[in-house]
């Protein structure tokens, strides 16, 4: 089996992915997922992808993550993942569409206003 590449986004992060046969290792930007991501909640997001498929040790994944924050890397790795697994085995789709890692979360951080303290706050009104 040849590389699949795959690409997910969310906010402004990036996630550019390399799948290949091995035994599992999954490295962000040369590093492994538990010192890239500390946090456990943030790996069970990485991971979900692959547990739901049943995929768990079969690839060996290399991560490009790039922009945004923790969170948001984490969620478009999970969708880099998603469409990777879908690449190999198409009859997964429709387990990873209901857990909804295939639709991109469009939202983003909406731009601050001119006059105003925040995007939509505005500073206090004094009648007098």
């Amino acid at each position: 089996m040849e590389a699949i590449k795959s690409i997910g986004r969310r906010k402004s992060a990036i996630a550019r992915l390399h799948l290949t046969e091995g035994k599992g290792n999954i490295t962000i930007n040369k590093k492994d997922l538990s010192t890239y991501f500390p946090l456990e909640r943030h790996q069970n997001i990485v991971l979900s992808p692959l547990r739901v498929a049943e995929m768990e040790d079969r690839f060996d994944i290399k991560i490009n993550l790039d922009g945004g924050g923790i969170s948001g890397q984490a969620q478009a790795l999970r969708m880099a993942i998603a469409r990777a697994v879908i690449k190999v085995d198409p009859e997964k789709r429709s387990a990873l569409k209901t857990e909804g890692f295939l639709t991109r979360d469009a939202r983003e951080v909406e731009r601050k206003k001119p006059g105003r303290p925040k995007a939509r706050k505005k500073f206090q009104f004094s009648k007098r």
